[in-house]
């Protein structure tokens, strides 16, 4: 396809955004939208949204700034306008970042962050990962040098670049006052820029605020199970997540496990939603070994242990500590086959994945992307990226992110040929200059 500079209109800069227009004039435009305007632009200016984006992450002259697309806007006056839209796949200048699969971090710790921040269009964090994995780890917060939560923030405001969102979870969701909760998400907005900005969103489902304090009391069990759950809770999240998009922001609504959960978090319009596949991996493949070994003895000690393992997994509320057997026994075999843990489609744990990329390429929110997260071991990552190269997915252009600790995505840069090899390398230049 021929593509065109706006250079090539040969228009006059609109006044009052000289300054601003020698950014964009290289920009190319295709045959049709050139054949479109030609002969009727007269001026090229920009938009008053793109002057807030250049003044806002103070830009190199010359530059626009990575996590913006830029838009033609047509005006009545026959003056041509560049929009900036915030778009995390750009790199600077709206070029595509290098490949269709976005990467984000699951940290913060911003010494870090800092080695990943060039190569990241997100980051998410909550307060596991915020307080757990960084104020009250010494091993990395050195020092104490960081003490509260925006400390925290605002040195990875600082270290990121424009190009990558930021993810920040509130810290109690339960709040019965939203006008807490939205003062709270316009604090995050002033301190990591309305640009960068998005308010993660946690599914509430079973847990309430009357009974969120079981959680952190005594067994640390709630009396109900996940299922047995009253509309105005199941529906709690994403009320607060829709909330939140009509007041402006993005939001990233989380703790998505099962495929069904998905189409109905949709409704509430987020920016991104969630693929967990760490732990319902793990489980799948518990549960599988109790009924293989069931199934291979007729032993039902083996179905006794799998009820335990229901209990202490919260797939069963204490009140079915002595839920029977053959329920049990059912039970596990149904998640399995819902699962599809038997074939090709869920038998490396990324059913979940595969549904929710189907529903994303369906659905009808052009913005919202899926973040695949909370991976561990060594075939989660390799399988998700084998998974991204199948022929059904290769038109998810960068609807899809992957996220995870920077330490498990280092893993995956280096293989031991890498070890062989320099040593080979250092040895034959030993001693030269």
């Amino acid at each position: 396809m021929l593509r065109f500079g706006l250079f090539s209109l040969a228009a006059q800069p609109a006044r009052g955004d000289e300054a601003h227009v020698s950014r964009i004039m290289d920009m190319e435009i295709g045959r049709e939208d050139y054949v479109a305007v030609r002969d009727i632009v007269k001026f090229i200016g920009v938009t008053d949204r793109f002057k807030d984006v250049i003044n806002d992450f103070k830009t190199p002259d010359g530059e626009t700034p990575a996590g913006f697309r830029r838009e033609l806007v047509m005006e009545n006056d026959r003056t041509l306008k560049v929009d900036l839209v915030r778009d995390i796949s750009c790199d600077k200048n709206g070029v595509p970042r290098p490949t269709n699969v976005l990467y984000s971090a699951d940290s913060a710790d911003p010494y870090e962050v800092a080695h990943v921040a060039p190569f990241i269009a997100n980051l998410t964090c909550n307060p596991g990962i915020i307080y757990d994995l960084f104020i009250n780890n010494p091993k990395a917060n050195v020092g104490n040098k960081f003490k509260t939560r925006d400390e925290v923030m605002k040195e990875i405001a600082s270290v990121l670049g424009p190009g990558c969102d930021i993810s920040v979870e509130l810290n109690n969701p339960f709040e019965e006052n939203f006008s807490v909760l939205l003062d709270e998400a316009e604090k995050f907005r002033e301190m990591l820029g309305k640009y960068r900005v998005v308010i993660k969103v946690p599914h509430t489902g079973a847990v309430t605020p009357e009974n969120v304090v079981k959680l952190m009391t005594g067994d640390t069990r709630l009396d109900a199970g996940f299922d047995e759950i009253k509309t105005v809770h199941a529906m709690r999240g994403h009320n607060l997540a829709l909330k939140l998009k009509e007041h402006g922001f993005r939001v990233n609504f989380t703790l998505m496990f099962e495929p069904f959960q998905t189409q109905i978090a949709l409704q509430a319009r987020p920016y991104f939603i969630n693929s967990f596949v760490r732990h319902r991996l793990v489980q799948s493949m518990k549960i599988k070994e109790f009924l293989a070994a069931y199934e291979a003895t007729g032993n039902r000690s083996y179905i006794e242990a799998l009820r335990i393992y229901f209990l202490n997994n919260d797939y069963l509320p204490p009140s079915k500590s002595e839920a029977d057997l053959a329920d049990v026994l059912r039970f596990g075999k149904d998640l399995l086959k819902y699962r599809r843990f038997d074939d090709n489609e869920g038998c490396d744990g990324l059913d979940s994945v595969r549904h929710n990329l189907r529903v994303i390429k369906n659905c009808n929110l052009e913005d919202t992307r899926l973040i695949i997260c909370s991976m561990d071991g060594p075939n989660n990552y390799p399988d998700i990226d084998k998974l991204l190269c199948e022929p059904e997915f290769q038109d998810m252009r960068n609807r899809v992110v992957i996220t995870a600790p920077p330490d498990y995505l280092a893993r995956f840069t280096a293989t031991n040929q890498v070890i062989s090899y320099q040593r080979r390398f250092m040895n034959a230049a030993k001693g030269q200059s």
